[in-house]
């Protein structure tokens, strides 16, 4: 189904950020433990953002018809991500058990092990060598595991693979200055593309800024922080290209105004509702879209490799982890809970019902899957060699540095070279506190 496989992604290692906010790393180094006990067996809950797959119950139920003394119960947070953390720090600092096995973002492993708000997990014991290597990596701190990955991600690129035909264009673009061109080109010869929108991505000043701030500074031959030294490294000309795409487009119309407020699921709306042509999205998105009773676009898309400046880009490696609170009762209980919610059954479900992208190795390659997502074995090789948010034990504060800069320069508060000049200065700052 697809015209071009998701292979060429720009291989790229997790970035450590280090210290920030204060203390030595060994201060910031979780205290050692000759064993890691987890006991206490009762209800539980399990702390999620919104669902908006109606599937999370389903597993839920399950696990509670199987666990009649040891149920579970859903928290749903907000379906911003910063909400989310939010949410669960403000918990943590009360030290309550309201909560027990959180659903983390990949980059909030750090900071939640390094203040000690999450318990270390018995690696062991959780069958982490049929998991993604890179996806483990996201769950551990100083080499100790704190985080179970449940699920990964790498963006794709979602486009209206018949409006291209119609245009006479045969596959899908590898640069941006081709996408903008297929755009161009759609709308000059396609007369029901005449209103849609370009290009969108997610551009609210959130966490999906810094994930496509990142992935456009990457695609640029950029990058956030030195992969070699682990320091700031952004205010440099070839973070300024990439960044510069994004900033020029939302001026010359090719990103439509009002993109600057998409966040995963508006963007989604304007994809399945035909106002985008071309759309930067997680896997989740596909058989959303494919939905007959709530899209527009059946059968009309496809899906590739994100675009590059020079080339094709580069995905930031996203997904989710599930971690045990510290201050939560019934760890026991919460360890073969994180068991069921990784297993290769509901990861598989998962994948098929709602497309998420699993951590489970063998699933990418197992045929049902396969045969509803013809993407996946290459979405595997994407999020091996996806490019890693910078880990850092105050992630809030560095992400929002990001998004800061990012957001004025692409609201044209800014220009490009002082924002990236500002955010090299903050980041600087940030590692040497």
């Amino acid at each position: 189904m697809r015209l071009t496989p998701l292979v060429g992604a720009v291989a790229g290692l997790a970035l450590v950020l280090t210290a920030c906010g204060g203390g030595s790393d060994d201060e910031k180094k979780p205290a050692e433990t000759k064993a890691v006990a987890l006991e206490g067996r009762g209800p539980i809950t399990f702390v999620t953002g919104k669902d908006t797959s109606g599937n999370l119950q389903k597993q839920i139920d399950a696990w509670n018809a199987g666990h009649p003394n040891e149920t579970a119960k859903v928290i749903e947070l907000s379906d911003k991500a910063d909400e989310q953390r939010n949410s669960m720090i403000q918990n943590a600092q009360a030290k309550s058990d309201a909560y027990t096995v959180l659903n983390l973002d990949v980059v909030w492993t750090a900071e939640f092990a390094a203040n000690r708000w999450i318990a270390e997990l018995p690696e062991a014991d959780l069958g982490v060598d049929k998991l993604l290597k890179p996806t483990v990596e996201t769950g551990k701190y100083f080499n100790k595991l704190y985080a179970l990955p449940a699920d990964s991600d790498a963006g794709l690129l979602y486009y209206r693979k018949d409006l291209l035909t119609k245009a006479g264009i045969t596959e899908a673009p590898k640069t941006w200055k081709d996408l903008f061109a297929a755009c161009d080109t759609i709308k000059a010869k396609v007369a029901e593309a005449k209103d849609a929108g370009c290009y969108g991505g997610q551009f609210d000043k959130y966490e999906g800024l810094t994930v496509n701030a990142s992935e456009a500074i990457n695609a640029g031959g950029g990058q956030v922080v030195d992969g070699a030294t682990g320091k700031p490294n952004v205010n440099t000309p070839e973070a300024k290209a990439g960044l510069d795409v994004l900033v020029n487009a939302f001026k010359d119309g090719h990103i439509t105004k009002k993109a600057i407020t998409y966040t995963e699921e508006l963007g989604r709306a304007d994809f399945q509702a035909g106002n985008l042509l071309f759309h930067r999205q997680w896997p989740y998105q596909y058989a959303l879209a494919q939905d007959k009773k709530s899209s527009k676009v059946v059968g009309k898309f496809d899906v590739a490799p994100l675009p590059g400046v020079n080339g094709l880009g580069v995905s930031t490696l996203g997904g989710h982890n599930f971690a045990i609170s510290e201050f939560a009762k019934n760890k026991a209980t919460a360890v073969d809970f994180l068991k069921y919610m990784t297993s290769p059954e509901v990861e598989k479900a998962n994948a098929l019902v709602i497309g998420k992208a699993p951590s489970v190795a063998a699933l990418y390659d197992d045929p049902e899957v396969v045969a509803k997502f013809p993407y996946m074995p290459a979405l595997k090789t994407a999020i091996e060699n996806a490019q890693g948010r910078p880990k850092a034990v105050k992630y809030g504060d560095v992400t929002t540095a990001i998004q800061e800069a990012a957001y004025g320069a692409l609201t044209g508060k800014t220009t490009t070279d002082q924002a990236l000049s500002d955010l090299q200065n903050k980041l600087v700052t940030l590692t040497a506190q």
